[in-house]
C-alpha cells in the first residue's frame, strides 16, 4: 500500500512499464512524466512504435465506484461521438491495479490550446457543451458528488485551518472571510432556487480543451460531479460578451437557464476557496512544495483573503 503522506513514493519508472505490461501492453521504455499534480500521469512508449498515456489515481481520493462512474460518462460521450479521450479496457475493465496503484490507461492525443478569443471558437465550444449536457442530463451520477458549498467551500477550509501553511495570526481573519462568504453564497443559491443539476465536466477550463485541424476535443474528467450547466461554461469565457457567444452556440442543442448566469460569482469564490485547500490538503506530496512554493509565504494568504472579501462583497452588492 502507499503512504498516505507521500501516496506516490513507490510509483518509480519500472513500476509505471510494470503496470503497462501487466495490461498486456509491450513498453519500450521511454516514458515522459507529463503535467499533474493531483494524480500522476505519464506517456509511455510501446515497441510498436505508437504511445499511450498511463493515469495513476491519487489513492483514497475517489472509491472504485465514483472512478467507474467517471469512466462510464467518458465512454457514453464517445459513443455518442463527442469528442472526448475514453479509458481504453482490458479484458472488460478501464481500471486496472498493479503494486497496490489503480490506474488507467489512454490513448495519446495531442493538441494545442483553444484560440478562445476566436468567436467562431466559442459558438464552436458551445455547441460542443450543449451536447454534452444533453447526454450528462440523462442520468444522475451516485458515487461523484455534486459541487456545493460542503464539497467547495467547507472541507477545503477545514484543510486551511488544520494545515500549518496558514499563519497563525491569519486564522481569525480566515475564519471571518470564509464565514461571510458562505453565507454570501448561501444568500445567493437561496434567492435563485432550485436549478437542474445534471453531470459535468466539472473542471472545463482551456487547459482541459485541446484543439487539432479537426477541432477541439475534452480531456480529464477527473473532477466530473453533479452541479448546474453553467460551471462548465464560465471558465472558458473571458468576459462577459465571450460567455454570450457560449450561450449562442449552446442554444443550438440545449436549453440554457439564464439564472444560471447569477451563479458564476459564486462559483468563481468557490474554486478560490477549494484552491488553496486543495494546496493545504496535498502539502505532504512533495509535488506541491516544489509546485506551489508561495503557499508558504505570509503575503499569498494576505492576497487570498483579500481576494475572498472582495468576491464577498461582489455577492453582496
Amino acid at each position: 500500500m502507499s503512504d498516505p503522506e507521500q501516496p506516490y513514493a513507490g510509483l518509480h519508472p519500472e513500476r509505471v512499464l510494470d503496470a503497462i505490461a501487466a495490461a498486456g501492453l509491450a513498453p519500450d521504455g521511454r516514458l515522459l512524466a507529463l503535467n499533474s499534480y493531483e494524480n500522476r500521469v505519464y506517456q509511455v512508449g510501446l515497441e510498436d512504435g505508437t504511445f499511450i498515456v498511463a493515469k495513476f489515481y491519487r489513492p483514497a481520493r475517489w472509491s472504485d465506484a465514483a472512478i467507474g462512474e467517471e469512466h462510464a460518462f467518458t465512454l457514453e460521450l464517445a459513443a455518442a461521438e463527442l469528442p472526448v479521450v475514453a479509458p481504453l479496457a482490458f479484458a472488460g475493465h478501464s481500471l486496472l491495479r498493479h503494486a497496490g496503484f489503480r490506474y488507467a490507461l489512454f490513448p495519446r492525443r495531442g493538441g494545442r490550446a483553444p484560440e478562445l478569443e476566436s468567436a467562431d471558437s466559442l459558438l464552436w465550444m458551445g455547441r460542443l457543451i450543449a451536447r454534452l449536457h444533453g447526454i450528462g442530463g440523462r442520468a444522475p451520477f451516485r458515487h461523484r458528488g455534486v459541487l456545493d458549498r460542503a464539497t467547495l467551500v467547507a472541507a477545503p477550509a477545514r484543510a486551511v485551518r488544520d494545515s500549518g501553511l496558514l499563519p497563525s495570526d491569519r486564522r481569525a481573519r480566515y475564519r471571518d472571510a470564509i464565514d461571510r462568504l458562505d453565507a454570501a453564497i448561501a444568500a445567493r443559491e437561496a434567492a435563485l432556487g432550485p436549478l437542474r443539476q445534471l453531470r459535468l465536466h466539472g473542471d472545463c477550463h482551456p487547459g482541459n480543451v485541446l484543439w487539432t485541424d479537426a477541432g477541439p476535443h475534452f480531456v480529464d474528467l477527473d473532477d466530473a460531479r453533479m452541479g448546474p450547466a453553467v460551471q462548465d461554461l464560465w471558465m472558458l469565457a473571458h468576459d462577459a460578451a465571450a460567455l454570450e457567444l457560449l450561450l449562442e452556440g449552446y442554444a443550438e442543442f440545449g436549453d440554457f437557464d439564464r439564472r444560471e448566469l447569477a451563479l458564476v460569482p459564486a462559483l468563481r469564490a468557490m474554486r478560490q476557496v477549494h484552491h488553496a485547500g486543495w494546496i493545504a490538503a496535498r502539502w505532504h506530496d512533495p509535488a506541491f512544495p516544489a509546485a506551489f512554493p508561495f503557499a508558504a509565504e505570509a503575503r499569498w494568504w494576505d492576497e487570498h483573503l483579500d481576494d475572498l472579501a472582495a468576491a464577498a462583497q461582489t455577492l453582496e452588492g
